[in-house]
């Protein structure tokens, strides 16, 4: 299989790695859930040398084009995809130093932000270990942008399980797991990055 383009990769990797550059450690292994593409887990690993990127979806397309991504990059630092599914109780590796997640949380049920969180608890062994999260959110202190309202109409009407989540209620969820919020970064296009770190 060819390796698959995201317009929206391309827009956004650059913004994701000024805060990446930011909160990531020096080293250790980035288990990047939900990598689409795989355009992301290529620049970023690219981008962060010292740091294995471990890239990982439930889809077999979205594997596939991952793997042929990689394959073209030849990257000693981009390591196989895994298939994760993030709502799943056991995931496919037992420890990361940091977990990366673009544009899932609103993309998929809630049962898989559930998991997310669970599996972070799990695999975020150290003290301090980042998990960082992108993509479009509602805050209540913030009015919602008319794109961002069109976006979530059209993904309800997609899925109904589907739609953009409220800061409050990811956050409510990660501090139940022991994930507590470290920051909130706005980036273009009414995209935020919310980082949470192991207690």
């Amino acid at each position: 299989m060819t390796a698959r383009t995201a317009p929206a990769a391309a827009r956004n990797r650059d913004p994701i790695a000024s805060v990446l550059r930011d909160v990531l450690p020096e080293r250790g292994t980035v288990l990047e859930v939900a990598s689409g593409t795989g355009e992301h887990a290529v620049h970023f690993a690219r981008a962060f040398p010292e740091l294995l990127w471990q890239p990982s979806d439930r889809d077999e397309d979205a594997l596939a084009s991952i793997s042929a991504w990689r394959d073209e990059a030849r990257l000693p630092n981009l390591l196989d995809p895994l298939e994760l599914d993030a709502a799943e109780e056991e995931w496919p590796l037992v420890r990361a130093d940091a977990i990366l997640c673009i544009n899932m949380v609103h993309i998929s049920p809630w049962a898989a932000t559930e998991g997310l969180m669970r599996g972070a608890e799990a695999v975020l062994r150290t003290p301090g270990a980042p998990l960082i999260l992108y993509g479009p959110y509602r805050r209540s202190e913030v009015p919602t942008a008319p794109s961002n309202e069109a976006f979530d109409s059209s993904l309800k009407s997609r899925k109904p399980e589907w739609g953009l989540r409220d800061v409050a209620d990811v956050r409510r969820e990660a501090e139940g797991r022991g994930l507590h919020f470290d920051r909130l970064a706005e980036l273009p296009a009414n995209n935020i990055v919310l980082v949470f770190r192991r207690g």
